[in-house]
């Protein structure tokens, strides 16, 4: 089935005091892309970025509170960037595919 238009998928990990955002578009689920040019390649599984679907009002609320966020996919890096989380020409790839990671650091 096809997923819908826009569609995202996150989950949140929280690791002692760390609130990890993970999220990519929903139709990447599943699939196995390229890293470097070994030939190796990675999964982008539900065990790390979820299942659940969630609004971009969801993941912008997510994004607020997050320590760290990992985000993949040309919509979710979109809506990071547009929210002001991620600076222009500030995303890279992974298997070809907007990749963006955020760190929050405290003093």
């Amino acid at each position: 089935m096809a997923e819908p238009k826009g569609a995202i998928v996150m989950r949140i990990h929280r690791i002692r005091s760390e609130f990890v955002v993970a999220a990519c578009d929903a139709e990447l689920v599943g699939r196995d892309v390229p890293v470097g040019s070994s030939g190796r390649k990675v999964r982008i599984s539900e065990q790390f970025y979820g299942e659940r679907r969630v609004t971009s009002e969801e993941l912008l609320w997510a994004l607020a509170r997050a320590t760290t966020a990992n985000l993949l996919g040309s919509r979710v890096t979109r809506l990071a960037r547009d929210a002001g989380y991620v600076d222009d020409g500030c995303t890279g790839t992974l298997g070809g595919i907007p990749h963006a990671e955020i760190f929050s650091m405290s003093p």
